[in-house]
């Protein structure tokens, strides 16, 4: 039912950053710049050009960024690169570094980069137009000069990697808004362009709420209404102005890889300093007090709503239940070392071979069962929308209250609502603040940990 996400080019900018980081650091070696400490040298230029291309967004190219763009983005980097790069004969008082040697440096890392960066750039518009790799399938709801417009720019600039499937007219009388969602879904459509001028509100929130509950891309053709409260946006295919409705920070990949390398040091500390020691102790004392096995392994759904299997201590008696109902408050099913394993979120542990494996996060929206996920999807508005980023150990919105059982509607409300504000606005910072919250509210205890 729900689109696919999974595609190779969310490794290019880290892949162009590795390329990048090796070029400024073998020239440095190579050529004659006279380094008293080459280690803090190779130090200070990796940090620096990391620094300055996240500042400068430099490896935030689309599919349809012009060739001035990456100019701009080329110019940009190096100017405050060079400036740092010199900036390093009077931090550190290097009197003997050849400036002249230095600025040949400048030279052959710019061209180099540069000539690196524009072959990848024109083979990867050819790839998309000859071999139609790296497409994405997309329909325009609306009959004007713009979607005309839009669907030309689709068929004539093929190197975009978009292929136009159909056109839905919202004006006719036998346009009918369901079969146009039953198409999107059936034919694996990845992009909606909407023509607002062509659509009626309740249609609008329509297109909205069905993007957002099947994991679709949804944009629009601006007029002159105001559509929306939020900020938006803009996107320019070739000179056609094109609206984007929501800006997921982890669909970036740099910062996609900065919370995977997090996830992978902080899992490794975890089952290195905790796992490897506890494991064994709270497998006798699990295995002493009921039989079955020492861990509870569980079908859930994660990113792109795809399932996993979820690993807990096992903190129940077995039953035939535990993949249809939650545990409830004085739920006899629980046993006596499985209540103080979930006050204290200990039975959680194992979910860290999760985060090391890549099903899960230290840090997003809390999985749910598949049952769950069924329901919910079906009876709350954009619920899916957690399903844009992978499933997290602690989340937002268990910081907040808002975990364990789910007893009415407002708990799932509420759920969703601080699971959508995470997936929109991740930092670095937040993970590292809900981090610490969750161990506070563990050892403090919580009154839904049952």
């Amino acid at each position: 039912m729900f689109g696919n996400q999974h595609r190779y080019s969310g490794l290019i900018s880290p892949i162009s950053y590795g390329i990048d980081l090796l070029i400024i650091n073998i020239f440095a070696y190579l050529l004659p710049i006279n380094l008293q400490s080459p280690i803090r040298f190779h130090a200070y230029i990796s940090l620096a050009w990391i620094i300055i291309a996240l500042i400068t967004k430099f490896y935030v190219i689309y599919r349809y960024t012009k060739v001035t763009q990456i100019l701009i983005l080329l110019f940009r980097q190096f100017f405050f690169f060079f400036l740092i790069l010199y900036a390093f004969i009077g931090f550190f008082k290097q009197p003997n570094m050849s400036r002249l040697a230095l600025a040949k440096y400048a030279v052959f890392v710019f061209l180099t980069i540069s000539t690196i960066k524009f072959i990848g750039y024109f083979l990867l518009l050819k790839y998309r137009q000859k071999i139609k790799g790296n497409t994405r399938n997309v329909v325009v709801i609306g009959k004007n000069k713009k979607t005309e417009q839009l669907i030309n720019v689709f068929n004539e600039r093929t190197e975009y990697g978009y292929e136009f499937k159909k056109q839905f007219c919202p004006r006719e009388t036998n346009f009918d808004i369901h079969a146009c969602f039953l198409y999107i879904v059936e034919q694996n459509i990845d992009e909606i362009y909407c023509s607002v001028s062509e659509l009626k509100n309740e249609e609008l929130s329509d297109f909205i709420d069905f993007a957002d509950n099947n994991l679709k891309t949804l944009k629009f053709l601006p007029d002159n209404k105001n559509i929306f409260s939020k900020k938006l946006k803009f996107e320019y295919y070739d000179y056609l102005p094109i609206l984007s409705l929501r800006d997921i920070p982890l669909h970036n990949p740099i910062n996609a890889l900065i919370k995977r390398i997090f996830d992978i040091v902080f899992s490794l500390i975890v089952i290195f300093g905790i796992l490897i020691w506890i494991a064994p102790i709270l497998a006798l004392i699990i295995t002493l007090e009921s039989r079955g096995p020492v861990f509870f392994v569980q079908k859930r759904t994660g990113y792109d709503n795809k399932e996993f299997t979820c690993f807990k201590f096992r903190s129940m008696a077995l039953n035939t239940s535990a993949d249809m109902k939650q545990a409830g408050k004085n739920d006899m099913r629980v046993t006596k070392i499985g209540k103080f394993l979930r006050k204290t979120s200990i039975d959680e542990l194992p979910q860290f071979y999760n985060v090391l494996f890549g099903n899960m996060s230290v840090v997003g929206p809390r999985p749910h069962m598949i049952k769950h996920t069924d329901e919910y999807a079906n009876r709350v508005n954009k619920y899916m929308l957690r399903h844009f980023v992978k499933p997290g150990i602690t989340g937002l919105a268990q910081v907040r209250g808002y975990r364990g059982e789910i007893e009415k509607d407002s708990d799932i409300l509420n759920r969703i609502k601080f699971d959508i504000f995470y997936i929109e606005n991740w930092s670095f910072f937040l993970d590292i603040k809900i981090i610490i919250q969750t161990v506070l509210n563990g050892i403090s205890g919580e009154e839904k940990a049952y």
